[in-house]
């Protein structure tokens, strides 16, 4: 079973979490962001990873912190549980329709961590949650699993439907991703002979 737990502990943030990725999406999240808690539980559904994460962050201040180091620390877990990313597909895609919004995620565990988004929401917030951190939290988790991840919206006009089906899809394309090939269950898929 591919399972980590991660505690980081900052100035701004205490983050519990402990990951399954052979799950089947049982989740309890608290990061005291309703919108992103409801994120994080579609993520984890649609992905049927095991997720159980608790932070305490400096929402007072807003929620930017909050939601960059549970990304990071999410992801961690699943550089953990992934090791020297031997056996894994590597690859994940998925065209995702939200009712009008349609979202195409797709990703690469490459060891080279970037997030290219090409979003238009419409709303500042939804919620309390700051839309414009929908970008931080991908960027955060390319950058510390070291996963390409495009996220492209083809079509939609509501905001809630545009975000959700980022983290839907996210979820069905990272569950791809990590994967184990059946046909080459101890290899690095790499011709380099290495991920990380």
């Amino acid at each position: 079973m591919r399972h980590a737990e991660i505690t980081r502990n900052t100035s701004e943030t205490k983050i519990t979490c402990q990951l399954t990725i052979d799950g089947s999406g049982q989740h309890q999240i608290q990061t005291k962001i309703g919108f992103l808690d409801h994120m994080l539980e579609l993520f984890t559904r649609h992905g049927r990873f095991d997720l159980t994460l608790v932070c305490d962050g400096d929402i007072e201040v807003d929620g930017h912190h909050t939601t960059e180091d549970v990304a990071i620390v999410i992801a961690r877990a699943f550089s953990e549980c992934l090791g020297d990313r031997r056996g894994i597909l590597r690859y994940g895609s998925m065209l995702l329709p939200m009712d009008e919004a349609l979202i195409l995620a797709a990703l690469d565990i490459s060891g080279r961590g970037m997030a290219c988004l090409e979003l238009d929401i419409p709303a500042a917030q939804i919620g309390s949650f700051d839309t414009e951190l929908v970008e931080e939290f991908f960027v955060a988790f390319a950058r510390e699993l070291g996963v390409a991840i495009h996220l492209q919206q083809l079509a939609g006009k509501n905001s809630h439907h545009i975000v959700e089906g980022c983290f839907k899809g996210f979820g069905r394309a990272l569950a791809q991703a990590v994967a184990i090939n059946p046909i080459a269950p101890e290899e690095i898929p790499s011709t380099k002979g290495t991920i990380l």
